[in-house]
């Protein structure tokens, strides 16, 4: 994935500090240790803002493979998916706060603690199919899945594909 997208932007060989494995590595070790991005820096001999743009650029290629909530629920639907399941989970972490106006968005009263709340839709057998944008930790659940997911579910439960949730 990351050699297609150097190649598409033109980059030439050898013009890099990091090649396509190296900056796979590195976004591994972030997301897999939570190593700091000073240490991967350290590591992989480069600048600070260089390892900030390869683990952007390695999260943005990442990113762009996952599916669509409309392919998803079109795949669904002509496969003949039982049903799917619709929970919000918090994803707590200590690197943002967002002190404006009355408080911090970020921070969840229900989790007490600070992270991104995300939409998750699964198959039967719970495997994600799909995951929202991430809210603020201090957005409900039902609000987030009013934005983001509930409008396309209506139509698949209409085309005999329901969703089960929780209350929240």
């Amino acid at each position: 994935m990351l050699f297609a997208y150097h190649a598409r932007i033109g980059t030439r060989r050898g013009r890099r500090s990091l090649g396509c494995f190296a900056q796979a590595v590195l976004l591994l070790r972030f997301m897999r240790q939570r190593a700091a991005i000073a240490d991967l820096a350290r590591d992989n001999t480069i600048s600070l803002s260089s390892a900030y743009r390869y683990l952007h650029e390695a999260l943005d290629v990442l990113a762009a493979q996952a599916p669509e909530l409309p392919e998803v629920v079109a795949d669904a639907v002509h496969s003949g998916t039982e049903h799917f399941l619709l929970d919000g989970t918090l994803i707590p972490t200590d690197r943002v706060h967002d002190r404006t106006g009355q408080g911090d968005r970020w921070y969840s009263g229900k989790h007490r603690h600070h992270g991104g709340l995300v939409q998750v839709i699964t198959d039967p057998d719970g495997r994600p199919l799909w995951v929202s944008p991430v809210e603020p930790g201090c957005t409900h659940d039902l609000t987030a899945a009013r934005v983001h997911a509930l409008p396309l579910l209506y139509l698949a439960a209409g085309h005999g594909v329901p969703t089960l949730a929780d209350k929240a």
